[in-house]
């Protein structure tokens, strides 16, 4: 052969018999086939071999069994991103006409994609109370094709009586799924409590080092993997071999990060609640969080983020102030990875819950907790200064200055 034939048709190669143990990252789109009899273009990869990358190289295989493996279920889809996730369950159970529930509370882009693309579809998503319990049924309609759960809920970290919604829905013979990020798979046992579909934003505990977005689909049994899969299939989510291995890598760690991650936060949270600066500490391990008892029922232990909400008197303004001023909590989305977040949200809404703007919730890493919670103390001492420095104004001001 020419040599520029050879560059692609190469006799010399490595020994095989290479055992390691990390899994390879297996990159590739094109399978090859030996003979044209065995050429498919099947999705069902486990069942009739490699066909094409799109439906994942052995990397990802991998990644998606550990997980169906951990989650208790039938089979793992993996996915580019937890969004990616729910659009795949959404997709799945919804056709137009159909009517579904998400609790108002869910993860926000979750419910921009019920009342964005999906209404687009002719698809009704109603936003129901996350403490509704077995009282879901007097909401599911005869066209009911999905429940959606989220325990704790993003932010205002609601506990929802899964195993109430689930026997409801049940009865109605309504699919019922949970976003089962916020307990990494582990902390609660959806299939055990009755779901069909539980899904996690890998990116976070699994990834554990904010540097990869991936998402998974766990189903509960065989007719369920036949429903997802078609769906997942036909909307082409490919995820990146490199980026399954560094979710491959984080499993392995991911039990003493959850560990250390749960005790830390649960010293932050406490502290805060000793602070007169603040009204509430919204984590569902402390006694007097809303949720508790179903919490402790339910889950195995809890996980990094939480919420507070600052006291009545304390304008947006002044809350935005206290984050910046915050030095090793950085500001930004996400959590589950190795550093400490904070997070405002200015405009968020709750039913009957008179947050206004003084809700921050903090995701807590792998810092000492007491120097997050010096750095917490000195923005506080801050917050208070610039309270007393306005008191000595208005006070020192003529009558009829302002």
């Amino acid at each position: 052969m020419h040599w520029r034939s050879k560059l692609l048709h190469p006799s010399s190669h490595a020994p095989g018999g290479f055992r390691s143990l990390v899994t390879p990252i297996y990159r590739g789109s094109t399978v090859l086939f030996e003979k044209t009899a065995d050429i498919a273009d099947e999705w069902r990869q486990e069942a009739h071999g490699y066909t094409y990358g799109l439906y994942g190289s052995p990397t990802v295989l991998e990644l998606g069994a550990r997980i169906a493996e951990l989650d208790g279920a039938h089979y793992c889809f993996v996915v580019p991103g937890g969004q990616a996730a729910i659009a795949v369950v959404y997709l799945a159970f919804c056709t137009a006409g159909s009517h579904g529930l998400v609790p108002y509370s869910a993860y926000g882009p979750s419910k921009e994609l019920a009342h964005g693309l999906l209404k687009g579809l002719g698809i009704e998503i109603e936003t129901y109370d996350p403490a509704i319990g077995s009282g879901i049924a007097a909401l599911i309609r005869p066209n009911t094709a999905l429940i959606w759960t989220e325990s704790p809920g993003s932010v205002t970290m609601e506990v929802q009586d899964v195993p109430a919604i689930v026997a409801a829905a049940k009865a109605r013979g309504v699919p019922v799924a949970l976003d089962n990020t916020y307990a990494a798979g582990v902390l609660f046992d959806a299939f055990h409590h009755g779901v069909d579909v539980s899904v996690q934003a890998l990116t976070k505990y699994v990834g554990g080092h904010s540097d990869l977005l991936l998402g998974a689909v766990s189903v509960a049994n065989a007719a369920l993997y036949e429903k997802l899969g078609s769906i997942w299939s036909q909307l082409g989510m490919a995820v990146s071999p490199d980026d399954a291995s560094l979710a491959l890598r984080g499993l392995q760690t991911m039990g003493i990060r959850l560990e250390r991650l749960e005790s830390s936060t649960l010293k932050v949270a406490k502290w805060l609640q000793d602070r007169a600066e603040v009204e509430t500490v919204l984590h569902p391990a402390l006694p007097d969080s809303p949720g508790h008892e179903i919490w402790k029922r339910d889950f195995k232990g809890s996980a990094s983020v939480f919420s507070f909400v600052l006291e009545s008197k304390v304008s947006r303004e002044k809350v935005s102030a206290f984050v910046d001023s915050l030095t090793l909590f950085r500001k930004g989305f996400s959590w589950g990875g190795t550093a400490s977040l904070a997070m405002v949200y200015p405009d968020l809404r709750r039913p009957n819950r008179g947050y206004e703007g003084r809700l921050v919730r903090l995701n807590i890493g792998l810092e000492e907790p007491d120097d997050l919670i010096d750095d917490l103390r000195q923005a506080f001492d801050r917050l208070r200064a610039g309270d007393q420095a306005e008191q000595k104004l208005f006070s020192a001001a003529p009558v009829g200055s302002f």
